[in-house]
């Protein structure tokens, strides 16, 4: 995808890891259908030892590309089928019990590091409750199946050695600045990449645009994606967000902000920071 540079995950990751001290680093996510879960347990064990303590591995089932994408990474049309199954696998090599399995991943075999589980699907709720693992749930841009997602993980979840209760993540668009005016200004590289999406002409995220107008058809088809966007001023924000916790339960917030400018993106943190503690 043009706008987002992250498509070798564990490289971007160590290059993150390497350029901070304390905070974690994770992947949102691999799309494990497309990788050999030993690569992956090599991979993650290498960041894991390089920057113990601040590594984390999403896992998603999509391709996360189109069909000509997915056989040129050589991914078995299958594969997403048997994700429950290459999740075991990954797991296994993470593993210390894997210690006298004939198949190793060094480094990486026992360096418990965490695992996710990625969705924007109810599959993949009954999936990460079945699994015993935490779950985050992008509904940044897949908001209608949220309510639900999280009420089947919460029923279905099945403690395990990494999890003995519920934990989930819901990923929000947020674009807060000093005035609800100059946010939603701010908004429209958003709108403009949500438009792409839905008229498949995407391009990297362009600068607010004061003219930029929306049309009646593309307003109502775009609800579909910002139906958890929180745009306005720090009050603004800190209620509607606030509900937001209070009406998921949801144990954090991932927040995702298309912001073009820099100075307004650091900004537009900086008032998160400030009204969430």
């Amino acid at each position: 995808m043009a706008s987002i540079a992250s498509s070798a995950t564990s490289v971007l990751i160590g290059h993150v890891a390497g350029g901070t001290s304390t905070i974690r680093v994770g992947s949102g996510g691999i799309m494990l259908p497309n990788h050999a879960p030993l690569i992956v347990a090599e991979q993650f064990g290498t960041l894991a030892s390089l920057y113990p303590d601040r590594i984390d591995l999403g896992l998603g089932r999509a391709p996360g590309t189109d069909q000509e994408t997915a056989r040129a990474l050589n991914r078995n049309d299958h594969a997403a089928f048997k994700f429950k199954d290459t999740v075991r696998e990954l797991q296994t090599y993470l593993s210390e019990e894997n210690i006298d399995g004939r198949v190793r991943a060094i480094p990486g075999e026992g360096m418990d590091i965490p695992l996710w589980i990625l969705g924007s699907s109810t599959d993949s709720a009954y999936l990460a409750a079945a699994l015993g693992l935490p779950y985050a749930f992008a509904s940044h841009f897949a908001p209608q199946q949220l309510p639900q997602a999280l009420k089947i993980y919460r029923d279905n979840f099945v403690p395990s050695d990494q999890l003995k209760e519920s934990y989930a993540i819901a990923c929000v668009n947020v674009i807060a600045a000093e005035s609800s005016d100059k946010a939603r200004l701010i908004a429209t590289s958003m709108e403009m990449i949500f438009l792409g999406i839905l008229t498949n002409s995407r391009r990297p995220l362009q600068p607010s645009d004061e003219n930029f107008v929306l049309s009646p058809e593309a307003k109502t088809a775009m609800r579909q994606f910002m139906t958890y966007s929180f745009i306005g001023g720090p009050e603004e924000v800190n209620v509607a967000l606030s509900k937001f916790v209070d009406v998921t339960k949801v144990d954090e917030i991932m927040v995702v902000s298309h912001i073009y400018n820099h100075a307004d993106r650091l900004r537009s943190y900086e008032i998160l920071k400030s009204i969430q503690g």
